[in-house]
This record gives structure tokens, sequence and C-alpha cells, in this order.
């Protein structure tokens, strides 16, 4: 699908981002942008169960207290859940003006409780019964179906989610102390690649490193009075933010560190300070933006959820279904979507595990649907086999 096609399919389909009510000529495609939380973020102390009794009695040493004055406090998101307090001023004030939602019990069937089996499996977006196509990812497909869309992935590796027929180039913007290939070395690569399908791909990789060195070395020389961390994750989210709005449509990222066995912590600890670590992240991307944010998607995920029941070292065990986030300056938020039960221990899976009750190709496939006016055979070209379903997010 070109440009062209796509404008009249998103005229057609009466998708529209808030403030916009539809694309009109010469509009770009929409930025997606795909966060990857790699290790299995505990996603029952992100969005609380504050109406669970069960949730208390199974965490007692690592639950995040329901909504009260007391800042430590689950943030209210409505009567059964809260947001934890880490979130208070980046992603909460987002769901407040309807700019982030939250999908809980979402994930894959694949049952493996293996952090590589199942990031591959939700990477590469096939169905789990057929072989897997290793040099098939879901983004690669998404791609193919919008064609003359411009991806990067901001990782030090091609993820498997852009592994595919069409070429995407990567950066790894962490690794910016000193480039493995200098300017000379440079050079000689893209030559070898001069007059092959790859050279556009090899030259665009080798001109994304050159600015994001540049702009670090300015960051450093400021840094007596600006003291910006290099290696945090804010300060990498506007890099993206700034090559998404001005290069690229569809993006990936991944963020590790959510492995939490020991010492988790509840409303303060690891797991707080990390969340407040990517909260603001999120929301330096949502500025970053500037208008752009109005036609912007990002969406958090990641390869499963954590065991409901606190273990004996203060942590959690991996576990199954998770909590996605949805943000965007267009999004009809501020709600918890898809569906959803009672948290109580008669409705875990296999007692001991959110269960997936809102799976993540159908759930993609559905934001695909709205953002881009997709078809039901472009659908089942990024997804085969699985349904789309619309969540009313867009």
């Amino acid at each position: 699908m070109d440009r062209r096609q796509f404008l009249r399919r998103s005229s057609a389909t009466g998708f529209a981002f808030a403030g916009t009510r539809g694309f009109g000529a010469g509009r770009e495609l929409p930025r997606f942008l795909l966060v990857f939380l790699r290790g299995g973020y505990d996603a029952a102390n992100l969005l609380v169960p504050v109406s669970s009794r069960f949730y208390y009695e199974a965490r007692p040493g690592i639950a995040v207290a329901p909504p009260s004055a007391d800042l430590a406090s689950a943030l209210a998101l409505d009567r059964d859940w809260g947001l934890h307090p880490a979130l208070r001023e980046t992603v909460y004030p987002l769901f407040q003006s309807g700019e982030a939602a939250f999908v809980p019990f979402a994930g894959t069937a694949d049952l493996t409780r293996s952090h590589f089996e199942t990031q591959d499996s939700i990477e590469l977006g096939q169905p789990l019964e057929q072989p897997r196509n290793f040099r098939s990812g879901f983004l690669n497909r998404l791609c193919s179906v919008l064609s003359g869309a411009a991806p990067m992935a901001f990782t030090d590796r091609l993820p498997l989610s852009f592994e595919g027929g069409v070429a995407v180039p990567n950066q790894a913007l962490r690794s910016i102390a000193r480039p493995a290939v200098d300017a000379r070395q440079s050079r000689l690569i893209a030559s070898m690649y001069a007059g092959t399908r790859l050279a556009g791909s090899v030259n665009e990789g080798f001109t994304v490193r050159d600015e994001v060195m540049r702009e670090v070395a300015g960051e450093m020389e400021a840094a007596s009075r600006n003291a910006i961390n290099s290696k945090s994750f804010q300060q990498e989210a506007r890099r993206v933010a700034r090559l998404m709005r001005d290069r690229y449509e569809i993006g990936f990222i991944d963020v590790g560190g959510w492995d939490t066995h020991v010492g988790e912590g509840g409303a303060r600890g690891y797991l707080a300070n990390r969340l407040d670590e990517l909260g603001q992240g999120l929301a330096a991307y949502a500025q970053e933006m500037g208008p752009v944010w109005k036609q912007t998607v990002v969406v958090v995920i990641s390869e499963f959820g954590r065991t409901f029941r606190q273990n004996g070292n203060g942590g959690t065990d991996h576990g199954h279904g998770s909590v996605y986030w949805v943000l965007g300056g267009g999004l009809r938020g501020g709600r918890v979507a898809g569906e959803q039960v009672e948290v109580e221990q008669a409705t875990l899976f296999q007692n001991r595990d959110y269960p997936v009750l809102n799976d993540y190709r159908a759930l993609l496939g559905g934001l695909f649907a709205r953002l881009y006016g997709l078809g039901p055979a472009q659908l089942q070209t990024v997804f085969p086999g699985a349904e789309a379903r619309d969540l009313a997010l867009l």
C-alpha cells in the first residue's frame, strides 16, 4: 500500500487523530514506535488491581497501596485499577489527558516462560503451531504492505521483528562513546555496498551514527551545567523522537533490566526506579515529537508478566499475562481497555499468573487497521492466522 492508497483508505475508514479529523493530501504516514521491555516486567505492580483483596494477600512485601493522600500509594485510574506512583509526573498526566491507555491480561499463547523463546515468538508474529521463519518479523511484514514507509531499529542488532525482505537500518544509540568503525572505514564499507540494494541502508546507518555522535559530543561539552546522563532512557528517547519526527515512520527500541526475581520493591525500590526512568523517557518522547505527537502511536510490550504471588526473595518469577501500554497524541485513551476479569485466585492462569485474554497479534492488528486503514488481506500478511480486534483506541 503506497501513501496515496493509505490516505484514501484512512479517509474511507473514518480514522482520524484527535484534532485533525483525518489526513489531508500530502500528509505523511503516522509514526509508530514499539518499545519492548526485555526481561518480563511485573505488570501487576505497574497497573495495580486496587480493588483486589487477593492482590494484597499475595504480595505482602511488594504490593502498592490503594489510592490515598499518601504519595507512595497508587494513582487512581478507575474503580478497579491504579497506576504505580513512580509515573505520577510522566505517564499519569498523559492518561488523564486521554493520551495513554493500558490493556491488562495481554500477551501471547506461548507458554514456555522462556525469555528468548517468547521474545522470538512475539517478534516473529507467526502462528505458534507452525514452523518458525526467522527471516520474517511482523514489523518487516508491516513495512512490506506500507510501501514507502521509512523504518528504523534503535538497537545494536537488527531485532527479529524487523527481519525480512524490506531493508531496515539499525543504530545503537547507547554505543556512543567511541564508534567501532571510524570515518575512513565507514567510507570503505559504503563503497563495498555501492550499487547494491543495501547501499541506501548502509549509507543511512552511517549518517545517523554521525549525527548522534555530534549531538552527544555537544551534550558532553555542556555536561558541567546540564548534567545529561548519556545512558539514561530519557536521553535515548529524545534522540529517538527527533529521528522519528524528522526521518522515520516505524521504529523499534528495546529496554532491558526487568527480570525482577530478587528485591523488586513496591512503591519504592528497584522496579519503581525502572518505571520512573521509563516514564521519564516516554514523556520526553511525547514532548520532543512536538506537533507530530498527534500523529504518533507508541506501544510498550514485554514478553510476559510475572507470577502474581511474590516469591521468597522479595521478587516475582516468570509468568504469563502482561499489561500493554498504548500512548499517542490522537489516542482515545484515559481508560483501561480490552477484555478483563476480576483479579482473584480463581481467575489466575494455572493458579499462578495473569491469564492472556487480549492476544497481542489481535490487539496490534486492530491498531494497525485503524492507524493505516489496512484491510483483511494486508492484516493477514502482517499477522497470518490472527483476527484483528479493534479496541477503539484510535
